[in-house]
């Protein structure tokens, strides 16, 4: 048996990655802002929601696949967007997006990742998705939008909520902010991670590729981020977004709601779908769990706007709940992060069939999708 197959949850598949990462890489992918509430606040918001079951049903035929505009997916998860995964281990963007093809879900590039639009549509044509930062250049912005659609991608996921950079207090300690200038202790760390050192010498700085073609002829990887650095943050407005649905044929998706009535004036600017998401407690502290949040946005958007969630997502049971309390299809960021830093592409692999081993196990155990329901609400089929 591997270790990865050791790996029976997703927590298990943290400590595996934790163990190979040194501190530097790790802090990035499970820090979050300010003293790390929101944090918290995202995981015991599923822990507040209980799960109504009905039993003597026949669960013998269950189906955990799910149709989102026209597409039908294996189970109603899919893979968040995750910049700098390339520092967790080389490729890793391919990797996951690979990952999704096999397992049926779909991946979101990240607008911060190190693969770029081209390199993610070839590996994964039918479920790559890109996630846009809007750049502070227009004309940026307007051709990253028009590479996504010669690319093939239909779905192209705005987000809304980094407006200004955050303080992100673990990075800051490790030197890991612009200009990355990591610590004496931040280094000695590293030593500690012999295996994850030797391929980051070997391999080097990984790229912002997404953002290459706008740096000089030659520009070197740091060179690159600090273009990246120097374009986002951009403070948009609804005026941008609608620009962005004239010139984007595809579906639009906007990233970052947590208000009702952002959400109602994304779907007015032309949205399709929004993301209930704070960013993973990575740019406000004191913002609530979006889960909390979901019945709001569903009834105000109305059942003909696609409702999706992120942020606290660790166990198929979450997703359950997620959809008990009006959205149509969940994302999760950091598993996937563990699973790719632990085994690469099998890691990303494993943590699917993670998720997709609890959710049919809890919808088994609920009678089917029907019947789950918070005890705020009785039990409704949706």
């Amino acid at each position: 048996m591997s270790s990865l197959d050791r790996c029976h949850n997703i927590e298990a598949l943290r400590q595996q990655a934790a163990r190979y990462l040194p501190r530097l890489v790790m802090d990035y992918i499970e820090g979050g802002v300010d003293d790390e509430r929101c944090l918290l606040r995202n995981r015991s918001a599923f822990d507040d929601i209980t799960l109504l079951p009905r039993y003597m049903v026949d669960v013998s035929s269950l189906s955990l696949s799910r149709s989102l505009w026209g597409r039908t997916y294996a189970m109603p998860l899919g893979i968040a967007p995750t910049g700098l995964a390339g520092f967790a281990r080389h490729g890793a963007d391919l990797m996951l997006a690979q990952a999704a093809v096999k397992g049926n879900v779909p991946f979101v590039l990240s607008g911060a990742g190190t693969a770029s639009i081209e390199q993610m549509a070839k590996v994964a044509p039918e479920h790559a998705w890109y996630q846009l930062y809007v750049s502070r250049e227009q004309r940026v912005t307007e051709d990253i939008v028009c590479r996504a659609r010669d690319a093939g991608v239909q779905h192209l996921v705005v987000t809304v909520d980094v407006p200004v950079h955050s303080n992100r207090e673990r990075d800051v300690r490790n030197g890991f902010v612009p200009p990355v200038k990591p610590t004496a202790s931040t280094i000695l760390n590293a030593l500690c991670h012999p295996v994850w050192l030797a391929r980051f010498v070997s391999q080097g700085l990984p790229r912002f590729e997404n953002w290459a073609p706008y740096a000089p002829p030659g520009a070197s990887a740091k060179q690159i981020a600090d273009l990246f650095s120097s374009q986002i943050p951009f403070t948009q407005t609804w005026r941008d977004l609608a620009r962005l649905r004239q010139i984007w044929p595809g579906r639009l998706i906007v990233k970052g709601i947590l208000h009702e009535g952002d959400a109602r004036q994304a779907v007015e600017a032309g949205a399709d779908g929004v993301i209930v998401s704070n960013h993973g407690g990575r740019v406000l502290d004191g913002a609530p769990s979006p889960l909390t949040l979901l019945p709001a946005i569903r009834q105000a958007v109305g059942p003909d706007v696609r409702v999706m969630m992120d942020s606290g997502v660790r166990r198929g049971a979450d997703v359950v709940k997620a959809l008990a309390l009006g959205a149509d299809f969940v994302f999760a960021g950091r598993p996937f992060m563990y699973g790719v830093a632990a085994g690469g592409q099998a890691g990303a692999e494993r943590a699917l069939a993670i998720f997709q081993r609890e959710l049919s196990l809890t919808v088994s155990q609920l009678g089917g999708w029907g019947t789950a329901a918070p005890p705020e609400r009785s039990p409704s089929s949706r």
